[in-house]
């Protein structure tokens, strides 16, 4: 996928979750991509966001720490 493509979606989820009650928006967005996101797209948006991430949602970059990487991808 292409990361301009896997941004705008993973920024998609963070805004959502951003409008939601509570303060576990982040974890919210960690546990959206760990169930739905297929292993390799979590592999990639793993190394972008451990590149700098740009153009990541902060709300994505504090998921980050929640998303699990996959064995293998």
């Amino acid at each position: 996928m292409s990361p301009e493509k896997m941004v705008m979606m993973a920024n998609q989820i963070a805004t959502f979750f951003a409008t939601q009650p509570g303060t576990d928006g982040a974890e919210r967005v960690a546990d959206h991509l760990n169930d739905f996101w297929e292993p390799r797209m979590r592999v990639q948006l793993l190394d972008h966001a451990g590149a700098g991430g740009a153009g990541l949602h902060p709300l994505v970059m504090q998921a980050m720490v929640h998303v699990k990487r996959p064995a293998e991808a």
